[in-house]
């Protein structure tokens, strides 16, 4: 298949924004679609690049689109397709760094969905190896007829893999995610822990090939042999193909399920749903009509988007096979998801968290996770509760990735970590009154001499050992303290309250 013929197929309404029969002329071997603004570790030579543009601000000079058109050529690339949905038209300094960098360009019409172009190209791809003479193949005609049957009548990966190694001595063969989980593997291949698996994709040993399906940096699918020479690189090619063939169908169930869990996300997000209605979505979620149930939420920030972050919480929770879950997306952008589960979903997820963080660095990956409960009529409050922990992850370790359960925050510091920052400021700034600011520089000296006489459980002899004062200095401060805060530190209440607001500074 060459870029030129995408414009040909029915149904798409492709349009070319540029490119010489040069460059239409080009053969496609196959499809990416990203929306990082520095894809070069997802492409492969002879990918054609969907992409929403969602990176294009237009605020940068075209510093951003440089960057990416540039990682598009240095990769070997052939076309970038543009989504015209975000911006409407495809951006002019985008079509200009495609003609500078010899990229042909196609704009792809709101109408028209990514992954209809996928299958597409894919079809395509395939019918055109089914018309090539037998001597352009590796596998054997008799394989290939059986891989054909086989996908037919939806056999699961595993089964595919193993029928497609045969041939080659039935070398150790695997279908690892992103992350390291094992899809599917052949029976001479022993069990691999997701890091090992990590270790495998990133390492020079083996062959290894990225499934060119419609992907994000969390759900990409990845074809690995690790004994080099296990199998010819054309039939692994061919292999990776049937792969994306049944991963198309995979993808179609999984839609599927994500409705379904949609619905039950948002019913527990709006509150006030009836036991009714609760029960039928649960139901309607398979293996969730039963409890306990745990809720997770996980956000991302800006840096991912709805689906993107949906996609990465379900791929961490795959890791628990075999848990059953439901995931969705909510108005502010968070992630749930309701997980049927008696405790330690926190747990489990912290081992293959940083296994995701890993797919995609720069986006950091928080995650709370609620107490179990029985009752579907418990889930918002349940929600409650994880979004609290949630809040606490994000303020605990703001620059790293972390998963944090509810039952996690057993200290004053970790329970006030889950308050929205805007409320811990007011109460910070009225219970410390004068001194919520530090200055001047007087106020600061008694802000530290409160800190340490609280940390010192209000020992005037230690507090003045540890700031190197006589005690008479201490006794005067503190008592100033009293003064302009109006609390009295003989009270235990006051002590808490005090210390609250120099946590939530």
């Amino acid at each position: 298949m060459h870029v030129g013929d995408l414009l040909r197929i029915e149904g798409l309404d492709l349009t070319l924004v540029w490119g010489g029969e040069n460059l239409l002329n080009q053969a496609v071997s196959g499809v990416t679609a990203t929306d990082l603004e520095d894809p070069t570790r997802f492409l492969q030579p002879g990918d054609i690049v969907l992409s929403g543009l969602v990176w294009w601000t237009g605020t940068d000079h075209g510093a951003r689109t440089e960057r990416f058109v540039c990682a598009l050529a240095e990769s070997g690339a052939r076309a970038l397709l543009a989504g015209e949905e975000t911006h409407g038209t495809v951006p002019a300094d985008v079509a200009d760094s495609c003609r500078r960098h010899g990229i042909a360009l196609l704009a792809v019409p709101a109408h028209t969905n990514f992954r209809a172009i996928t299958e597409a190209v894919y079809r395509r791809q395939w019918g055109d190896l089914s018309r090539r003479p037998a001597d352009h193949f590796a596998l054997p005609e008799n394989v290939r007829g059986e891989l054909g049957r086989l996908l037919d009548h939806g056999a699961d990966a595993g089964e595919l893999l193993e029928c497609a190694l045969a041939p080659f001595g039935a070398p150790p063969g695997y279908l690892l995610t992103s992350s390291g989980r094992t899809i599917a593997r052949t029976a001479a291949a022993p069990a691999l822990p997701a890091a090992r698996a990590v270790e495998h994709l990133r390492g020079l040993s083996g062959e290894t090939l990225r499934l060119q399906a419609e992907t994000t940096p969390y759900d990409a699918w990845y074809l690995h042999v690790p004994r080099a020479g296990g199998a010819p690189p054309r039939a692994l090619h061919e292999i990776a193909e049937v792969m994306v063939r049944h991963r198309h169908h995979h993808d179609h169930e999984l839609s599927a399920r994500r409705r379904t869990g949609q619905e039950l996300i948002a019913l527990v997000d709006a509150g006030g749903a009836d036991i009714g209605a609760l029960t039928n979505a649960l139901t309607s979620c398979g293996a969730l009509a039963q409890g306990p149930w745990q809720i997770v939420v996980m956000a991302a920030g800006a840096q991912l988007t709805d689906g993107v972050a949906a996609e990465a919480l379900t791929e961490a929770l795959d890791h628990l096979s075999p848990a059953a879950f439901a995931v969705g997306t909510t108005p502010n952008a968070q992630a749930v998801a309701v997980v049927r589960s008696g405790g330690g979903t926190a747990a489990s997820l912290r081992e293959p968290w940083p296994l995701l963080h890993g797919c995609r660095p720069q986006a950091l990956l928080h995650a709370g996770v609620s107490a179990p409960t029985a009752e579907p009529t418990a889930l918002r409050a349940a929600l409650a509760q994880a979004r609290y922990a949630l809040a606490a992850a994000r303020h605990d370790t703001p620059a790293s990735s972390r998963v944090t359960a509810v039952e996690e925050l057993s200290s004053l510091d970790s329970l006030l970590a889950g308050i929205p920052a805007d409320v811990r400021t007011v109460f910070s700034a009225t219970t410390l009154g004068p001194l919520a600011d530090g200055e001047p520089a007087s106020h600061h000296r008694l802000l530290e001499t409160l800190e340490i006489f609280l940390a010192h459980n209000c020992s005037w002899a230690r507090t003045a050992e540890a700031m190197h004062l006589h005690v008479n200095t201490v006794h005067y401060r503190i008592e100033r303290v009293q003064d302009l805060t109006g609390r009295d530190l003989s009270r235990l209440d006051h002590k808490l309250d005090l210390r609250a607001a120099l946590l939530c500074r």
